[in-house]
This record gives structure tokens, sequence and C-alpha cells, in this order.
């Protein structure tokens, strides 16, 4: 017989700014017509799509709660997004309050053949923590 002994190393508990840093979020896009509309520039609906996307990623990252989306606060558009470009989709944490948090989520652009990178769209996502039952729920559990 085998006696197997498993030692299980303490968990280090994270203060708020690790789980905020941690939690960081971007990924990257390569912009195609199909995403395009007649000025061959991204539909702002598709942007706003990708950014919602991050914006949950970015939450749940942070959290490791059910999270959803219950808002988004002024969107600004300050540059196109053209075909042929790549996109990074940035998503940080802002506020954090008991059951709901604010996300940052920056788009910039990127010439596919050059350094040109620049600041395209920015927007903040509000989401707030479900439980089982779908009722708000403390984003962090307290000791």
């Amino acid at each position: 017989m085998i006696t197997l002994y498993l030692y299980h190393k303490p968990r280090h508990v994270m203060n708020i700014e690790e789980r905020k840093e941690k939690a960081q979020t971007s990924i990257f896009k390569t912009i195609f017509p199909s995403v395009c509309n007649h000025y061959n520039t991204m539909y702002g609906g598709t942007a706003m799509q990708l950014m919602d996307e991050v914006a949950f990623m970015t939450a749940t990252r942070f959290s490791r709660k059910v999270m959803v989306t219950v808002s988004s606060e002024k969107i600004n558009f300050s540059s196109p997004i053209p075909s042929g470009t790549f996109v990074e989709l940035s998503g940080s944490i802002g506020r954090i309050g008991k059951t709901s948090l604010d996300v940052q989520v920056n788009i910039f652009v990127e010439e596919m053949y050059s350094d040109s990178r620049i600041e395209a769209i920015t927007g903040t996502f509000t989401l707030v923590a479900l439980d089982e039952e779908r009722k708000p729920t403390l984003i962090l559990d307290v000791a």
C-alpha cells in the first residue's frame, strides 16, 4: 500500500492593487473589410461590442465572479479605425463598489507596416456581480 501525503501551499491573498494589476486585459485584432462601413472604417457598434467583451473579461478576472454589463458611460470616438490596421483593446479596473465596478477600455489603432499608434476610442463600462439566483452579490469576499 502506498500512502500519499498532500501538502497544500497556503494561497497568497492579493490586495486590491495586486488584483487590479493582474486583471488588466489586452487583446489584439486585425481589422478586415467585413467589419467596416462604406467609408472603409470599423463600425462603431462593432468597436463597442469588442469593448464590452474586454470589460467583461477584465471584471471577471478581477472578481472571479459572474459579471454582467449594466451600463456604459460616454464612449469617445476620437479617431476612425481603418480596414487593414491592427487594434489593441485594453481594459483596466477603475471604481470598485460593493456589487459593481467600472472598467476603463481603450482602443489603440496601429498601422500594419509602421510604428504609428494612436488612441482611437475610450469608454467606461459598469458591471455587476451576480449570485446563483442572478441577484447582485459582493464583488470581493470579505474574510
